[in-house]
């Protein structure tokens, strides 16, 4: 792997580059840690593995700190840490998901957490909202309720503009640069999944693979990138589905378009393999599975897909 320096880049000082930016809470949105030079068709996004808890959120909810954090997607970002020295952007949301999820619609919205009535444009009715799940998360992943009472939409809306907004952006902002450069770009969405279905889940308790690998049944991505990647696995020991329990959410669907140049790709680990769910501590298998990933990260990087 090469040793390339690369830059850290924060939403606050990408403000003023982005149309979409407005708000108090910019400098905490996001981070984009790039190489010095892109080499590779490649972005990476983690967009749930952020730990900024306001305390505001903190104050209005009624779950304890660590039962907040049981949606994250803990430590992801630093799991791919090696992605600039391969020669590509990542991209790491700094808010929790549990404040604003990155991987839903703008507007997703469960009516049942708001005190006033939403306007005409929100989906009220997706399964993701019937789940509490929406764009502002009414429950955990475990099924928990989050807050205490019920808050206003003027509030949701303004964490939709701070943070879901200025995330989308700076992703577009990427794959548009990297399609300049390279004629195309392969988008790979970073998450990791509780190692058993949880309640609002369609494999509810059962016990899950290593790794599930989702382009929305092929829609969003080509058959060599899946295959590259799920062999890469597998011949590591690790076991692999595809598309179940986890297809791709927003981001897979919204950006993925191999007819226009855009593959995207959603690779979830079970958190089993590297850290303790409970405590939400690093295993003692977080190390060999990060050496994994960084040796996936120069395979992608030295492979010649036929895209």
């Amino acid at each position: 792997m090469d040793k390339q320096t690369h830059i850290v880049e924060t939403c606050e000082a990408l403000e003023n580059r982005a149309d979409e930016s407005s708000g108090d809470d910019l400098n905490v949105a996001f981070e984009i840690a790039r190489p010095s030079v892109q080499s590779i068709p490649f972005v990476f996004a983690s967009p749930h593995s952020g730990t900024n808890y306001l305390d505001s959120f903190v104050g209005a909810s009624k779950l304890d700190p660590i039962s907040l954090r049981g949606s994250e997607d803990s430590f992801v970002d630093d799991l791919y840490s090696h992605v600039p020295q391969c020669g590509a952007p990542l991209l790491k949301a700094l808010f929790p998901r549990a404040y604003v999820d990155p991987n839903r619609e703008a507007y997703e919205l469960d009516p049942r957490m708001f005190e006033d009535h939403l306007p005409r444009y929100v989906n009220t009715s997706s399964p993701r909202v019937f789940a509490g799940l929406g764009t502002i998360p009414r429950v955990v992943t475990n099924g928990d309720e989050i807050y205490q009472n019920k808050i206003t939409f003027t509030e949701g809306k303004q964490r939709i503009e701070d943070f879901y907004f200025p995330y989308h952006a700076a992703l577009q902002r990427l794959i548009d640069e990297t399609k300049l450069l390279f004629g195309r770009c392969i988008l790979i969405d970073c998450h990791s999944m509780p190692s058993i279905g949880g309640p609002m889940d369609n494999d509810k308790g059962d016990q899950r693979v290593d790794v599930v690998l989702g382009n929305k049944f092929g829609e969003a991505c080509s058959p060599e990138l899946i295959k590259f990647v799920e062999d890469y696995f597998k011949i590591n020991g690790m076991i692999v589905q595809r598309n179940q329990p986890y297809a791709g959410g927003y981001t897979t669907r919204h950006y993925g378009s191999p007819e226009t140049g855009v593959h995207a790709l959603q690779i979830e680990i079970n958190r089993a393999l590297y850290m303790n769910e409970a405590s939400i501590t690093r295993n003692a298998g977080y190390g060999d599975l990060k050496a994994k990933i960084s040796n996936l990260l120069i395979a992608l990087a030295e492979a010649k897909l036929a895209l």
